[in-house]
């Protein structure tokens, strides 16, 4: 699955044309087997890219700076395969760095998430959370075969949340664009969940219209409406409350 940041026109997609390769290293692994790339995502306001590497590897790249190292590398069409540079700022949380992730388990999906600090956690019962959000929070969530679900801090690069309530590979994940941080989660065990991670990761609802595997999940605009896709050839829409 491919995503593009919410400003991208999408009459500009038709004349649009390669402007570099991002490849995967095949070292230290020797085998062909788990080399996929299942998966990459956009954050909301463009300023990373997320792709599963395959071997449980998950590349996190500032996308400017990969962008503009394509523009200062790439041949005239653009189509030269680039490894983007390390950032060179330090330690500053802010920064864009790049971060190779072990997510411990084959990559299925990625969703990259940002929060509204005057956005609230829908938990109206919850005195303390063990994490602060504030405006430069930005999560990158993986889906995972063994069914987990793994909530990283992009800046840093650090497990935040380990999520295990689904039974089989987690199969597409996708942010609220509200920024209130809700994730849902779609899964070969026939449910699609619903996260809060404002609410430490907390598990509102699990949705269980679908008779067979669930592979895709978007939420609509406002937020409001979830549809999903599945093995049983339907589209199940669910009004979230």
């Amino acid at each position: 699955m491919a995503s593009f940041p919410p400003s991208v026109n999408e009459k500009l997609i038709a004349r649009s044309r390669t402007v570099g390769e991002l490849l995967a290293p095949t070292a230290p692994f020797d085998k062909k087997c788990g080399r996929e790339n299942w998966t990459v995502a956009f954050a909301p306001d463009g300023s990373y890219l997320a792709w599963s590497q395959g071997h449980r590897i998950v590349k996190l790249v500032p996308w400017a700076q990969c962008l503009n190292n394509f523009l200062l590398h790439g041949t005239k069409n653009g189509s030269q395969a680039v490894s983007p540079r390390q950032s060179s700022e330090g330690g500053q949380r802010n920064k864009p760095r790049e971060h190779v992730i072990d997510c411990g388990d084959i990559v299925w999906s990625l969703a990259l998430g940002s929060s509204v600090p005057e956005k609230q956690s829908r938990c109206v019962n919850v005195e303390w959370h063990r994490f602060k959000f504030g405006q430069d929070q930005l999560l990158l969530a993986t889906g995972l075969n063994n069914g987990r679900i793994k909530i990283w801090d992009v800046y840093t690069g650090k497990l935040l949340l380990n999520l295990m309530d689904h039974t089989e590979v987690v199969r597409d994940l996708t942010f609220a664009p509200d920024g209130s941080l809700i994730l849902v989660s779609a899964s070969r065990d026939k449910t699609l969940r619903v996260w809060d991670l404002k609410d430490d990761g907390n598990m509102m609802k699990v949705l269980r219209g679908h008779p067979n595997w669930v592979y895709g999940c978007a939420f609509s605009p406002d937020s409001s409406i979830l549809c999903s896709v599945g093995a049983s050839k339907a589209v199940v829409a669910a009004i979230l409350v």
